[in-house]
């Protein structure tokens, strides 16, 4: 007995030796596949390749606060101690506090593990600090249309911070599981 397929019939399959080759089928099955190979390759190296640019980031920036006249905010940075110390700290002491502040967060992020746990904490009290002149010297961060490009420096830093967060959500430790 032979069956002959009725074409619109419900519940009638089409054997794989009798499908016609779609062209678009086939690009699309590639294309799918080709991105979840992307997306396996993201999941795996994204998170790390942030953490390392975050810390080389902060490493750098620190890097340059320990040579007088080549860091732009320089005259900020000692400000912000300034106020924040009532005037204990400010001017050369201040730039070399920020740069182990800063630098020391970078390679205990670029170091991984448990050192990149103790990096975001120093990153996180790194960033009390450089966002308080918003608060501090509010003069040098507002002009009277919006923030000046000293404002614009210190609020970048929001996109710092978010890169943190994701970091600190690979690097953290969460709650032992429950046996």
């Amino acid at each position: 007995m032979t069956t002959v397929p009725v074409h619109g019939a419900a519940g009638v399959v089409v054997p794989a030796s009798a499908r016609r080759h779609n062209p678009v089928r086939t690009v699309l099955f590639w294309e799918a596949r080709a991105e979840a190979a992307v997306k396996v390759s993201l999941q795996r190296w994204s998170i790390p390749a942030l953490r390392i640019a975050l810390g080389a980031v902060f490493a750098v920036f620190g890097v340059l606060k320990l040579f007088p006249g080549v860091s732009p905010v320089e005259a900020l940075v000692s400000a912000t101690w300034e106020k924040l110390t009532f005037g204990l700290v400010s001017g050369q002491a201040a730039l070399i506090a920020t740069a182990v502040i800063e630098v020391g967060a970078g390679v205990l992020l670029i170091a991984g593990g448990a050192f990149a746990r103790v990096g975001l904490v120093v990153l996180a009290l790194a960033f009390v600090g450089i966002l308080s002149p918003i608060v501090l010297l509010p003069a040098e961060v507002f002009g009277p249309v919006g923030p000046t490009l000293t404002g614009q420096y210190i609020f970048k830093n929001v996109v710092l911070i978010a890169a943190a967060l994701v970091v600190a959500s690979r690097v953290l430790r969460g709650p032992a599981p429950r046996s």
